[in-house]
């Protein structure tokens, strides 16, 4: 790279003097009419096109969800292309709510074979473009102003023409001037009126002006500008719509189209995930869930997020990243100790409040609203704490360790993670938790039966009866205490000299309902000073309070 790039590129400066701009105090309250291009342009960008089987399936996922307008071929680039719209319309697969569009240069031959695909349509949208800006001017194509303004006017009169041959169908026309993000404002303007000229726009039959950032040359800020300049400028601005196509050279789109949409735009077009020529076009599904997580309707439904990555994966046959935006497999998840334990404090924060507002940090969506669960929410590697850790637990088992054992616990799973080098499983962190604790066939003290009475003794003991099996025999054992705890650790402290006081206990539910099962934890000193943790579960509370007792000491054995 250049020590002084200024030698070799020249900074984009616009020619808009805007300082009243209107659009950075604006608000978005609705969502614009969504284009998407992934049968075209999108599909334009492959190294290795959609069959047909392939566009018909994404063509499908688009209906479903929730688009209205879709730009499904390029009819006189190819035989295949041409093919393609005559099976939509033949094959009556475009609902009747939706206007299918078809793009063409401004050349009458390619013009006549649009429209022909376009023959029984009951709506469809034709685009024609051509590029305007002086660079292409210039060097593409060797015209001057006047040369692409007649090359426009000739094309949307042919389309003009066309359509009054096939009064059938329910005409929408659209141009695009390419290149206008650094086309010369004026020119732009012009050439828009002389197309619309020939149209004839009313409020009830609109037509489509669409502005795209073809490629990107400046910050979103600039490309507003000139959309709120060209909005305040165009005549008949009721009888048209102001639509967007941003590109993403800089990475910028998703913010120059909902910086546009402020200054005055009414449509975007673009593809789901952002695929198309170079960097791509801008991602549609972005675009409508950063609406969706301002609490607008975006019009657009993505309830199973993972099917639609799928879909487009095989059907485009590129990745999707796994940090895409609300898409991506890694998207909701975290690793890292402090958000984990901030994302856990915020999920127990949101079942307290109920209210049903979401306010969790890292995550600005609800998951579960776009299909997905909450067990990849928090995955646990060597950079995880405590709260990663048990939020796992709590997800996997449904128990909800508390503080101390949380730490304890995680300090177990840490030296497991440290050692393999790799993501835990919830598969690998059970079976930490069942060797650390003794729960379940690894028990070193395993209750047989007791007597669930608990009597009463003199001054109001209680005395704990029952049979603890301890390295292949059962012991029948007694104990005294003020409670059920106490007479349990009294019990085998007889039996086994085993001795624990208690430091901490806690139980819960582990789902609601009368069937509910129950998980006690207790927290216990040796007379050394050691700390030792136990964990009972079982269909009864007190059941599960005795196995808790046990697998202290079994820790303590």
């Amino acid at each position: 790279m250049l020590k002084n790039p200024e030698t070799k590129y020249r900074p984009f400066v616009s020619p808009i003097e805007l300082p009243d701009r209107q659009w950075p105090n604006r608000r978005l309250a609705k969502a614009p009419r969504w284009l998407s291009t992934d049968l075209r342009d999108g599909n334009q960008a492959l190294a290795n096109p959609m069959d047909v089987e392939r566009k018909l399936r994404f063509y499908d996922m688009l209906l479903a969800s929730g688009f209205k307008e879709i730009e499904v071929a390029f009819p006189s680039a190819s035989q295949i292309e041409f093919d393609f719209v005559r099976a939509l319309i033949e094959k009556g697969r475009i609902p009747e709510d939706v206007a299918i569009q078809v793009l063409t240069q401004s050349r009458a031959d390619l013009i006549a074979r649009t429209f022909e695909s376009l023959t029984g349509a009951r709506k469809a949208i034709v685009h024609l473009y051509n590029a305007t800006a002086p660079l292409f001017r210039r060097v593409v194509f060797g015209m001057d102003r006047h040369q692409i303004v007649d090359l426009a006017v000739s094309g949307v009169t042919a389309m003009l023409e066309e359509s009054v041959k096939r009064p059938e169908t329910d005409w929408t026309f659209e141009y695009s001037p390419e290149t206008f993000c650094f086309t010369e404002p004026d020119f732009a303007l012009e050439i828009c009126e002389r197309v619309l000229d020939v149209w004839q726009p009313t409020v009830e039959r609109p037509a489509i002006l669409n502005l795209p950032a073809t490629v990107e040359v400046a910050m979103p800020n600039i490309y507003a500008d000139q959309i709120e300049w060209f909005c305040r400028n165009i005549s008949r601005r009721e009888a048209v719509i102001i639509s967007v196509h941003p590109h993403n050279d800089r990475g910028t789109a998703v913010a120059s189209a909902e910086q546009a949409l402020l200054a005055g735009a009414d449509r975007v077009e673009g593809c789901l995930f952002g695929n198309g020529e170079r960097t791509g076009n801008v991602d549609l599904v972005t675009l409508a869930l950063n609406l969706y997580t301002q609490g607008i309707d975006p019009g657009l439904s993505f309830p199973s997020i993972r099917e639609v990555v799928k879909t487009v994966e095989y059907c485009n046959g590129l990745p999707i990243h796994p940090r895409h935006p609300y898409a991506g497999e890694l998207v909701h998840t975290a690793f890292s100790g402090s958000h984990q334990d901030a994302i856990r404090k915020g999920f127990a924060a949101h079942e307290r409040r109920n209210d049903g507002i979401w306010e969790m940090p890292y995550l600005p969506v609800d998951p579960a609203d776009i299909g997905e669960s909450y067990e990849a929410v928090i995955r646990v590697n060597s950079q995880s704490g405590k709260g990663g850790v048990a939020w796992v637990i709590e997800q996997d088992k449904g128990l909800k360790l508390p503080r101390a054992m949380q730490i304890d616990f995680s300090k177990r799973v840490q030296r497991l993670a440290d050692s393999t080098k790799r993501e835990l499983t919830a598969e690998d962190i059970w079976t930490v938790f069942a060797h650390a604790y003794h729960v379940g066939d690894i028990e070193c003290f395993a209750l047989v039966d007791y007597d669930g009475g608990l009597r009463r003794g003199p001054a109001a003991e209680r005395i704990f009866t029952g049979r603890i099996r301890h390295r292949d025999r059962d012991v029948t054992v007694t104990g005294r205490g003020n409670g059920l705890v106490s007479a349990v650790l009294a019990a085998i402290e007889e039996a086994f000299g085993v001795m624990l006081g208690v430091i901490d206990y806690h139980e819960h539910a582990l789902r609601r309902g009368s069937d509910a099962k129950a998980a006690a934890y207790l927290q216990c000193v040796r007379p050394d000073g050691t700390q030792v943790f136990g964990v009972g579960i079982d269909d009864d509370v007190a059941t599960a309070t005795v196995k808790a007792v046990l697998s202290a000491a079994s820790a303590h054995d």
